[in-house]
């Protein structure tokens, strides 16, 4: 005990020299403990985030920003999918869960997800008050949602466009607070959740409108070319036959019947016609022709109407017709291939979803599964843990730099206590010949120039400590309002208890060459010398 307050008494004569001392091994101390507080945290949120997912589906893209968006809803979607393409793999016999999501929206920050019942199962949420969503513009909120945005059950809000704070707000529509989760310290706590219709309900609302209004108005098209041809059918049965005959004349000349035609056409008017046209029958080589002619000049003088003129214009009528529907059919099919393109584009926004979460129901999916999703072209899928892995490489490498930075502000600290240390041996080498005198022997001179280096890296370690578990949680909570992402500096790692052991073995390494010069003092020639 005398060597401790010996030591302290001698720290204190240059106090700023101690102090500056104390102050590099405690800013190299605080930057080591707020690297290991944060790379820890954030490994352990993003392995819990994670859990129990092993394969993500969504737009083709960065598999980073599909697993940032998906899971840990920390960067934009890459885009939307229709959610028919993702069925098949949700159906597939390797697959025990699939949890489809769509984002967009967000409030106060915090996102709004459209999913199912499956997604709060997936994290074990609980619901501490109310129940989970059950209609459309129900929500579930999330503990720290709960809390940062004041919302009890009962409450509504308005969700706003896009992922960050500060979109366009959709007032027309207002979801209503049906129950909050308890804290589970993962995603959960910093999402609203809602179901899949919610989101496409009210994204239905706010644009798709124009398409709705589309379809109508191709509804309204289609049945007017229907009344039209229906029109058309009665015109062409009750209006003049004299127009169909003349058609069917024209037509008749490139078939072979233009003589026929013309014959029954005077017919009409005149009966000697009937004459001509046996004689016309006469000069043809089919008698047929005769024998039809002649018959519809009998009738042509009974009934005054030419019968197989009818005929060949209820034929005309019947080709008219054709012709007519051919054309309204191809107009039709033309309204119909631009009704269907409508009601596809409506159906898939109303059908279309951001990502979905898939666990395996078999180790030998991860093999095969991702393979054959991404063979198809349309959808990408990305494992989490090797997401999780690359990403933690990109930013493994900042943090290797600031520990390395860090180390070299404690290398720094440790060279400034052997200064301190070694300097002041030099200047109280006659001190410590007296202390010979006076009985002390060499191991006790040993120890207390190593006690002295002790209590200067003793001092800079607890306070680098206290000030960097101090920075964790300011910025802790910083994260939490502008990221949504939980740290904290109310937390002691096992890695800090090694950085300690490991900082007093520099400090002892400091103090160590002072004080074999001072255990090999010889006290005759130093009392000589001063």
């Amino acid at each position: 005990m005398t060597w401790l307050r010996l030591a302290l008494a001698n720290l204190t004569l240059s106090p700023l020299t101690t102090l500056v001392n104390v102050l590099l091994m405690a800013l190299g101390t605080a930057s080591i403990v707020l690297l290991l507080l944060a790379s820890t945290q954030l490994r352990e949120t993003m392995s819990r985030d994670a859990k129990g997912i092993d394969l993500v589906l969504g737009a083709q893209g960065s598999p980073v920003q599909l697993i940032l968006s998906a899971v840990y809803h920390a960067d934009i979607p890459p885009g939307n999918i229709p959610l028919s393409e993702t069925e098949q793999w949700a159906e597939d016999p390797r697959i025990g869960l699939a949890v489809p999501m769509s984002l967009g929206d967000s409030y106060l920050g915090f996102r709004i997800v459209g999913t199912t019942h499956d997604y709060v199962d997936l994290y074990g949420g609980e619901v501490i008050a109310g129940q989970l969503w059950g209609e459309s513009m129900q929500a579930v909120v999330g503990a720290n949602v709960a809390q940062a945005a004041n919302l009890s059950l009962g409450s509504t809000f308005a969700g706003a466009h896009g992922l960050v704070d500060g979109g366009h707000e959709h007032d027309d529509q207002t979801y209503r607070v049906v129950g909050i989760l308890e804290p589970t310290g993962n995603v959960l706590d910093r999402l609203v959740l809602t179901s899949l219709e919610s989101v496409w309900e009210l994204h239905d609302e706010s644009g798709h409108d124009h398409a709705h209004e589309d379809d109508h108005a191709h509804e309204d098209e289609h049945d007017d070319h229907a009344h039209e041809e229906d029109e058309h059918g009665h015109e062409d049965e009750h209006e003049s036959h004299a127009h169909e005959e003349d058609e069917h004349a024209h037509e008749d000349e490139h078939e072979g019947h233009a003589h026929e035609e013309d014959e029954h056409a005077h017919e009409d008017e005149h009966e000697d016609h009937a004459h001509e046209a046996d004689e016309h029958a006469q000069e043809d080589e089919h008698e047929d022709h005769a024998h039809e002619a002649d018959e519809h000049a009998h009738e042509d003088e009974h009934e005054g109407h030419p019968h197989e003129a009818d005929e060949h214009a209820h034929e005309d009528e019947h080709d008219d017709h054709a012709d007519e529907e051919g054309e309204h059919a191809h107009e039709g099919e033309h309204d119909g291939h631009a009704h269907e393109e409508e009601d596809h584009g409506t159906h898939d926004a109303n059908t279309e979803i951001t990502a979905m979460l898939l666990s395996y129901n078999t180790p030998l999916a991860a093999m095969t599964l991702p393979r054959e999703v991404n063979a198809g072209g349309v959808l990408q899928a990305a494992a989490p843990a090797m997401e999780i892995s690359r990403l933690l490489q990109l930013v493994g490498v900042g943090i290797s730099a600031l520990g390395a930075f860090a180390w070299v502000l404690v290398a720094t600290a440790a060279l400034s206590i052997f200064a301190a240390l070694y300097g002041s041996l030099r200047s109280r080498r006659g001190e410590l010949a007296m202390l010979r005198c006076l009985g002390a022997t060499r191991a006790e001179l040993l120890t207390y120039l190593i006690v002295e280096g002790l209590l200067m890296t003793f001092a800079g370690v607890i306070l680098g400590v206290l000030v960097g578990h101090l920075a964790m949680e300011l910025l802790g909570i910083w994260v939490a309002d502008t990221r949504g992402m939980t740290l904290t500096g109310l937390i002691w790692i096992a890695d800090e208890f090694l950085l300690v052991a490991g900082l007093f073995l520099v400090g002892v390494l400091s103090a160590i060459v002072p004080a074999i010069q001072a255990y090999n003092t010889d006290v005759a020639t130093t009392l000589l010398e001063a």
